[in-house]
């Protein structure tokens, strides 16, 4: 298993982690099961936003005896009323949740504290004055949770937690489906049947909301990584073509800012499955090829950061130097530390020939002679 850094938490995620989606409709020795296979595998990340009693039992008897070898992604916000989930805001229900949680998990301290789902911007200012925030940094002064944390499926409200100082991490829905789409309010949107034909490459906002994250250091943990497995099936793809799990992941993994992708469970062989990432090969991590050749919605002309393009004879890391050109150009001045990574690098943009080898490899047609010509000149 490989670790990566939780932006600046300064904790460190094994980048495949434990979702608890799924855990419902499993027996508490299946689940205890699987928290014992994602343990063995290196697994060291679990997420828990259901507010099901029984499977909060279940996850906390999955984790027993093993506290100190999990970070726990815990949400504030998800309650359970008349036997069913609801998201809330009141106060009073939200700390019996709370509390809740902790006694189901059988810890006093929640490593992060999730602002509990958060689509609309009339909730992301209600929450900044009904005392929801409020809460939430009192947790965090008393100990009681160790960072704060959001989920959201909206970039728009992603940006804004990214830029608002006091979220350290930001659990959001990433997939080469989802990226395509524009921002919105209803998660429904983004599981329609069909998608417009115009649609091509990462939709401007969702790709500044990752750059974003990652110039500002806030750490993102991903959520429905594979659409709801819809990827899996070339009918159901809007690309026509089916992709697997691997292919899925290293997507989500190649985003900027992302520690660690989220999957939900049934069986220990679909942890395996998805451990099998760090075993695999750069072929079988492929995603880049199949996109680019999909009958539908190609990601033409933008990095996807996929290295394809190696290797280059000046030995320029090209898709590093891309990205810290994406991120610099995202303000009127380049930022001292975007500056300062970029000229760390070995080798950079300036070293380049102009041979071109490298845009007969990349998949998406990106001028990438050009882009290392304006990434020399910005960068001096």
């Amino acid at each position: 298993m490989k670790y990566r850094a939780l932006g600046k938490t300064g904790l460190t995620v094994s980048e495949i982690g434990f979702g608890g989606e799924w855990l419902e409709r499993h027996s508490l020795e299946e689940c205890v099961a699987l928290g014992k296979r994602c343990r063995e595998l290196g697994i060291n990340i679990v997420d828990c936003w259901m507010s099901d009693p029984e499977v909060r039992t279940k996850l906390g008897e999955a984790l027993k005896g093993h506290r100190e070898d999990w970070i726990i992604q815990g949400h504030i916000g998800s309650t359970w009323q008349g036997g069913q989930y609801v998201r809330t805001r009141s106060l009073p229900e939200v700390k019996e949740a709370f509390k809740d949680l902790q006694t189901r998990l059988g810890t006093e301290y929640i490593d992060l504290g999730m602002i509990h789902y958060v689509d609309q911007l009339s909730d992301w200012e209600a929450i900044q004055t009904n005392g929801f925030v409020d809460y939430v940094k009192e947790l965090k002064a008393a100990g009681t949770i160790g960072h704060i944390g959001l989920s959201t499926h909206n970039p728009v409200i992603g940006k804004l937690a990214a830029e608002c100082g006091y979220v350290e991490v930001i659990l959001f829905s990433s997939n080469p489906a989802f990226d395509l789409l524009p921002a919105s309010e209803d998660i429904n949107n983004y599981f329609v049947d069909e998608y417009d034909a115009e649609l091509g490459g990462i939709d401007p906002v969702r790709a500044e909301f990752y750059k974003l994250c990652e110039q500002k250091g806030v750490a993102l943990t991903v959520m429905k990584g594979f659409a709801g497995g819809r990827l899996f099936d070339a009918k159901r793809s809007p690309f026509g073509v089916a992709m697997t799990p691997v292919q899925c992941l290293h997507y989500c993994l190649t985003r900027p800012a992302v520690a660690a992708v989220m999957v939900g469970y049934d069986t220990p062989d679909q942890v395996d499955d998805c451990c099998r990432y760090e075993t695999a090969s750069e072929a079988e991590k492929d995603y880049a090829t199949l996109l680019a050749r999909a009958p539908r919605h190609a990601f033409t002309g933008q990095c996807t950061y996929c290295n394809h393009c190696k290797p280059c004879p000046s030995d320029i890391d090209i898709a590093m130097v891309n990205k810290f050109y994406d991120l610099a150009t995202m303000q009127p001045e380049v930022p001292a530390s975007v500056r300062e990574h970029y000229k760390a690098l070995p080798v950079n943009a300036s070293s380049c020939i102009g041979c071109r080898d490298c845009e007969s490899r990349c998949p998406f047609s990106v001028p990438i002679a050009e882009r290392m010509e304006k990434a020399a000149k910005l960068f001096g």
